[in-house]
């Protein structure tokens, strides 16, 4: 049995690949027992939502610590109940890769490879088990990205419920981050160009294109704003109606301010060559040395930008949509940060690129590579397996013989 004959049952490959990256990022998910890197900042911000106390890490919109908050609520003030929500948006994100696949390729084949180069791709593992923003941002995203494919191939009356979704899902990436914002203007932007290019085929049917871009903008506006409401319960500041507009640009000016020089900053063009990662732990927890290297997985980052030029060249040149699009959703997630007004950057700002690296890769392999060598594919993945497997002490917080352990993973000077 080949996995294109599985094609009649691609939500039972999703949920089982969902179940799969749920497990392996629960594992020991409590260790450390302390905060690591950011979540110094957003475990206390979730308690201050959970408990409706006051606003707290005001630079940053609600929604993704609220979720945190829930955790907090279900299973207590401790490791789990931080990052419980995390794995859940990890699994998400990796189901999302694969709708997105088999979505632009129309096969479930090149889809799974997607969603396991991505599972695999280091960057999603650490980010699924760590209470940060950034996972919850890149789920919403990934969603919406896979709900507008929906809505722009649906018959004319189902278009407009998958643009509503997608739009409220853009919302949600948006209340969690606002580096989500320039995603509300690509699904525009698609939707424009998708209209005019429909000469063989009417995309969005049953509905014009400006009140498609209307609910677009719209719903994911009051999406935005409604996920402010536990601020209208606060203890102390509460938000109200009048308050509600003022405290985004609030935010704004937090998001402005000048940072310290911080030692694992990086610029925008070093992060798809993994030349600058970033220590998210590293030093005696929990009774023994442990790590957390923030790092992409070599095979992945290295192999997938010759991917997306692969893409790139297999859309212009051969008319390849499928790859075109695998290429446009990197280069757009990527190009972003060459224009986005940050005075500092962190390898991390490359997540959702990097998840888009999985796409390209499964698109490029199958349609160069296996001609030449039938198992191309299985080979890509056995070594970005194997490359996974033997990062996993320095991706996952594991015990490390002593305090020099990492110079067994950092092969070059940048890494430490």
């Amino acid at each position: 049995m080949t996995t294109d004959s599985l094609k009649p049952r691609p939500i039972l490959i999703a949920l089982a690949l969902a179940l799969a990256a749920e497990l392996l990022f629960l594992a020991n998910l409590t260790i450390p027992a302390k905060p690591v890197f950011d979540e110094v900042y957003y475990t206390e911000a979730a308690r201050t939502i959970a408990r409706l106390y006051g606003p707290y890490n005001v630079e940053h919109p609600l929604f993704a610590k609220t979720i945190m908050a829930g955790g907090i609520l279900l299973f207590g003030d401790n490791p789990l109940g931080w990052r419980f929500f995390s794995t859940v948006a990890g699994s998400a994100v990796v189901m999302g890769v694969f709708a997105i696949g088999w979505q632009i390729f129309g096969r479930v084949r090149p889809a799974l490879y997607a969603a396991i180069f991505v599972l695999l791709n280091f960057t999603v593992f650490i980010q699924a088990r760590i209470a940060m923003l950034d996972g919850f941002m890149a789920a919403f995203v990934l969603m919406a990205v896979s709900a507008m494919i929906a809505a722009a191939r649906a018959p004319a009356e189902q278009t407009r419920r998958w643009l509503v979704l997608a739009a409220v899902l853009l919302g949600l990436a948006v209340g969690s981050k606002w580096t989500a914002i320039p995603y509300v203007a690509f699904a525009g932007l698609a939707m424009i160009a998708l209209r005019l290019r429909g000469r063989e085929r009417r995309y969005f049917a049953g509905i014009s294109l400006a009140p498609g871009l209307a609910i677009l903008g719209g719903v994911s506006i009051v999406t935005y704003f409604l996920t402010f409401a536990p601020a209208f319960f606060y203890q102390y500041e509460p938000l109200t109606l009048a308050t509600l507009i003022p405290f985004q640009f609030r935010i704004l000016t937090q998001q402005l301010a000048p940072l310290p020089i911080h030692p694992y900053q990086s610029v925008w063009w070093s992060w798809p060559l993994d030349l600058r990662p970033m220590w998210y732990l590293y030093e005696p927890v929990d009774g023994i040395q442990r790590g957390i290297l923030l790092l992409g997985n070599p095979a992945v980052m290295w192999g997938g930008l010759i991917a997306v030029a692969a893409c790139v060249y297999g859309g212009l040149r051969e008319r390849a949509t499928p790859m075109l699009a695998a290429a446009l959703l990197w280069g757009g997630s990527y190009g972003m940060w060459v224009v986005v007004p940050k005075k500092i950057g962190f390898f991390y700002y490359y997540y959702l690129p990097s998840i888009f690296l999985g796409l390209a890769l499964a698109a490029a392999l199958e349609r160069y590579a296996e001609p030449r060598f039938k198992y191309a594919s299985e080979a890509a993945l056995l070594i970005t397996l194997a490359l996974f497997a033997w990062f996993f002490p320095i991706i996952s917080a594991a015990p490390l013989d002593n305090d020099q352990a990492f110079l067994r993973w950092t092969w070059f000077a940048s890494w430490r």
